[in-house]
């Protein structure tokens, strides 16, 4: 039995293990030849890592890149921006979005000139609402930054209204896929938006450090990215020190000399997830959500998560009850082969391809062995 709820994290398929070390093991040979063949290799091994990407999300060739993460992606995208965007403008984010582009956001605010509105959750609420985004959203917003699915309550936010009602606005509307993409229906053209950050980890089953920002091409158009090197020209052999100029695609974006390691280690779990289709992943996903929602309600417990799996990503959410220590409760699942994490008192469950159907059953009953749920409920 496969317990393993954790695919809100590090996500895994069937024969990762072996996949993973065939590409690394590749690499390392072409790496180490004495030849001068390592560059020209390294660089096609990275640009079939954007290819991937570029089709998982159906976006056009040349508007998609790779970043070390989602926060350095974000970075990238706002210094490049024309200051018309920023400058006395809003950039607005959900209360709920992940905590380390609210820090990054946090800091350039004063630099970049603009004021960042964080729309709140409503008292007693576990998500932001989509109608007060929309509310919160008015022509004075330069930037809008959404949450495809959220990290504490698993809350798929509808891109495709919000980036409409963005465009009427004239707003830049920008998205992080991170904690969707692989196991949500998501790609550029049938939402409209504008940039899009993510990276390789969870439910595409990659690794840490295979960031992606993709950029929408009449967007890139107008972006100098500040943070810029020799691989953001068009000719990055090009070394005359007073005739930098951007490339025309995406690539401007590029900076220093990129890592190759990640794309090539990420790769494996791209290709299988898009081997085996996302409405698969999605499908078997939802066999397990589904039972662990009906099981928690059964128990009395108070469900995090939208219950409608439209509104829902791959995972579900668990309020403990007052008291539980959840650290512990964690560390116990554990040693009976059971991952999952909890963030305060919510304990978080991402089932996936290699978790077992027989595995929500053992989950719930270890559950109720140590916090005596019916009993609970009963009392």
């Amino acid at each position: 039995m496969s317990g393993y709820f954790l695919y809100h994290s590090i996500g895994t398929f069937p024969g990762k293990a072996e996949a993973m070390a065939a590409a690394l093991s590749d690499f390392s040979s072409v790496w180490s030849a004495k030849d001068d063949g390592q560059w020209p290799a390294a660089m096609a091994a990275r640009q079939r890592f954007v290819d991937a990407w570029s089709k998982l999300i159906d976006v056009p060739a040349g508007s998609l890149t790779t970043a070390e993460n989602v926060t350095t992606a974000l970075y990238s995208l706002i210094g490049a921006l024309p200051e018309a965007h920023l400058k006395g403008r809003r950039f607005l984010v959900a209360g709920d979005c992940f905590p380390s582009l609210h820090f990054l956001l946090a800091k350039l605010a004063e630099r970049f000139g603009f004021v960042l509105d964080t729309v709140p959750l409503r008292p007693g609420e576990t998500w932001v609402r989509d109608e007060d985004v929309s509310a919160r959203w008015g022509a004075d917003v330069g930037v809008a930054l959404l949450t495809f699915v959220t990290s504490t309550a698993s809350h798929r936010c509808d891109v495709a209204r919000l980036a409409e009602h963005g465009r009427r606005m004239g707003s830049i509307v920008g998205v992080d896929i991170t904690q969707g993409v692989g196991v949500a229906p998501f790609t550029v053209p049938e939402t409209g938006v504008d940039f899009v950050v993510s990276s390789s980890l969870k439910w595409l089953c990659g690794t840490s450090g295979a960031g992606v920002l993709h950029v929408r091409p009449e967007l890139l158009a107008a972006c100098e990215p500040e943070l810029r090197g020799w691989f953001s020209q068009e000719n990055p052999f090009s070394w005359d020190l007073d005739k930098f100029t951007y490339a025309s695609d995406v690539r401007r974006f590029d900076h220093g000399t990129p890592a190759i390691l990640a794309s090539v280690a990420s790769l494996p779990g791209l290709e299988w997830v898009m081997r085996t289709g996302i409405d698969a992943v999605r499908a078997h996903n939802l066999v397990l959500t589904e039972r662990i929602i009906e099981r928690a309600l059964e128990n009395g417990w108070a469900v995090a998560s939208p219950t409608d799996e439209r509104e829902r990503g791959g995972s579900v959410m668990l309020t403990l009850p007052e008291g539980v220590d959840a650290p512990r409760l964690v560390s116990e699942l554990r040693a009976e082969k059971l991952y999952c994490d909890a963030r305060g008192s919510t304990l978080r469950l991402s089932p996936g391809t290699v978790t077992c159907d027989n595995a929500v059953e053992a989950l719930f009953c270890g559950l109720e062995r140590r916090i005596g749920w019916r009993e609970r409920r009963a009392s």
